[in-house]
């Protein structure tokens, strides 16, 4: 199983190029068509300069890696909007750092919430390196739970380890479902192990997460995205939000 079809959001920032040269080597490696969306939110003329220097930084590197592109200016949202129903995964940059603000208003949200695209979300501060060797799944067995873990197949596939984490104030109820996902992942060929935490009240379920010794060496996180609305505007808070704000892991959600 492979990513075919990759949309990458665009914008003025420095974090930006490093996300697009991410996506550029992914969808090498998946053979995949990439598809650039600028999401800046400015108009006028400093736009137009901006954009123009977006484009032509994702022009440069899809025409060195030679594969299809596509390129969605700042000035065709609607453009970009559609793309994101036909596309095999997004690649957003977090509701945090400098392309929240660059971004416009609404957009990641909709790809996340309504597009029914899976959505790898980057941390501000990236800086390349691997992605998807060492997977961590955050699992309460839920639909979107599910979701996100078959839309990450791709990469669990190809990951050296794969970790189930449950975190529960019941374990043994949950951890009945995480063998039951240990199986499920075994038809396709993935081997993993759980990870239990007892929620005691001392910490919260991402502060568990991060506080796990198996994710201390974890370079992807897979979880299902809770909510039904502004996520990236911060409007409700809860897990999502607070695996997407965290600054040091790549997270793939799935609505």
């Amino acid at each position: 199983m492979t990513y075919k079809d990759i949309l990458v959001y665009l914008d003025p920032t420095a974090e930006s190029m490093e996300r697009l040269k991410f996506a550029v080597a992914l969808a090498k490696a998946h053979g995949a068509r990439l598809i650039g969306v600028d999401a800046t939110a400015t108009t006028g003329a400093l736009a137009a300069d901006e954009g123009a220097v977006t484009a032509k930084g994702f022009e440069d590197l899809t025409g060195a890696a030679g594969f299809k592109s596509v390129f969605v200016p700042a000035d065709k949202p609607g453009e970009g909007d559609a793309f994101t129903h036909c596309v095999d995964l997004i690649v957003a940059p977090a509701p945090a750092g400098a392309s929240r603000d660059a971004v416009r208003r609404g957009a990641l949200d909709r790809a996340l919430l309504d597009s029914g695209a899976p959505m790898l979300i980057m941390p501000p501060d990236w800086t390349g390196g691997t992605v998807g060797q060492n997977v961590v799944i955050a699992w309460n067995g839920g639909r979107e739970a599910l979701r996100a873990v078959h839309d990450a197949m791709p990469f669990l596939a190809t990951a050296q380890k794969v970790t189930v984490f449950c975190f529960s104030s019941r374990p043994s109820d949950l951890r009945a479902s995480a063998v039951m996902l240990l199986e499920h992942l075994e038809m396709h060929g993935v081997t993993a192990h759980i990870s239990d935490w007892t929620n005691t009240g001392d910490l919260t379920a991402i502060e568990a997460l991060f506080a796990s010794l198996d994710t201390q060496d974890a370079d992807l996180i897979v979880a299902g995205a809770f909510g039904h609305s502004r996520l990236y505007e911060g409007l409700f808070g809860g897990v999502s939000l607070d695996l997407m704000r965290q600054q040091s892991l790549p997270v793939l959600m799935s609505h």
